[in-house]
């Protein structure tokens, strides 16, 4: 049987003692797979369903239906993963009205980009909560299953409705647009940068303190149900010295119909760069100005000076920024109606 049809549906007929509510009368959550080190160990990835087994204080929180659609490493997802993840769920949202909400176990290195991304194209309010894991499963003290466990914490929880989509890992909750991987393997790696959390996952409560003010999930017109690609956007790096190769060869040889400037953290491109992208903004491909330094605001200082009309990104990362230029391709290539979209998104 191919991994992306394997379903594995958790009945668990005995329940241990203390557990004042049947099975039967628990939330049901959909837990989509789609590999990382969540799932891994040294000899292999595992099934998501053998992990979920391994976890007992699971069968108190809720009813799982756990199903693989894909068993990759975070670092191989593409955009036709993203595309087929966000139809699956918005699939089981819409076919599956019993479904409480949804898990998405997934590689750390890209979770907050998957994260963003769904969170601006599944069309419900239902919770959707992607978890991941620094450490493999099997391995001394493993971050993987107490992630797990607080993902379907999170989406079994009514205070989670109308959230967005959620990172949830090392006990805390994160908007999707506002989620940042900051350190390599250590647990405590997720962070919302200076907008903070939006709440902690404890062992007896799941508990909100803010609510995400952008808009998201129904309420953006990206709908990529039928879309089987998505406009080349690449992102190009600013230091200093920088010149305008990688700008010029990303137009002209990479098709990129779009560009994303991780630029210094005042919002700025070097002069060189600049050259080159005036010709670019001259052709009509958006450029989107945002900041590499990872956060804080950038806005235009400058009035848009020399005649260069760029996008601001807000305190969007570059890897975000792309996402949300990629999508809003997909409606418009209207410089005021691009830039609304980076201001509301």
């Amino acid at each position: 049987m191919r991994a992306s049809s394997m379903v594995l549906a958790f009945s668990f007929l005995t329940l241990g003692s203390g557990i004042a509510m049947g099975q039967d009368k628990l939330p049901l959550v959909k837990v989509v797979a789609t590999g990382g080190t969540i799932a891994n160990t040294p000899s292999g990835r595992l099934h998501a369903g053998e992990v979920a087994e391994a976890i007992p204080q699971l069968k108190s929180i809720a009813r799982l239906e756990v199903e693989e659609l894909m068993r990759v490493g975070s670092s191989s997802i593409t955009v036709a993963n993203w595309l087929a993840l966000s139809r699956r769920i918005n699939e089981i949202l819409e076919k599956e009205k019993e479904v409480k909400g949804v898990v998405v176990t997934h590689g750390s290195n890209t979770v907050e980009e998957t994260a963003y991304f769904l969170g601006l194209t599944v069309k419900s309010d239902k919770p959707v909560v992607l978890t991941a894991a620094q450490r493999q499963f099997t391995t001394l003290s493993s971050d993987s299953p107490r992630n797990f466990l607080q993902a379907v914490m999170v989406a079994a929880s009514d205070a989670a409705r109308a959230k967005g989509a959620l990172v949830v890992a090392n006990d805390t909750i994160n908007a999707a647009r506002e989620v940042t991987k900051e350190i390599s393997y250590r647990l405590e790696t997720y962070s919302g940068k200076d907008i903070g959390v939006l709440g902690f996952v404890d062992e007896d409560r799941v508990s909100f303190y803010r609510q995400p003010v952008r808009k998201h999930t129904a309420a953006t017109p990206f709908d990529v149900r039928g879309l089987e690609r998505l406009p080349r956007v690449d992102v190009i790096y600013t230091v200093a010295d920088a010149d305008g190769v990688l700008i010029d060869a990303a137009v002209a040889q990479g098709k990129a119909q779009g560009l994303v400037i991780a630029a210094f953290p005042t919002g700025s491109p070097s002069p060189a760069m600049e050259k080159s992208l005036a010709k670019v903004v001259a052709s009509g491909v958006p450029v989107v100005i945002t900041n590499r330094g990872g956060t804080g605001r950038v806005r235009d200082t400058r009035g848009s000076a020399g005649g260069r009309t760029y996008i601001w990104g807000d305190n969007l990362s570059p890897q975000k920024a792309r996402i949300l230029l990629m999508l809003a391709l997909t409606r418009t290539r209207e410089q005021a109606e691009l830039q609304r979209m980076f201001d509301e998104y």
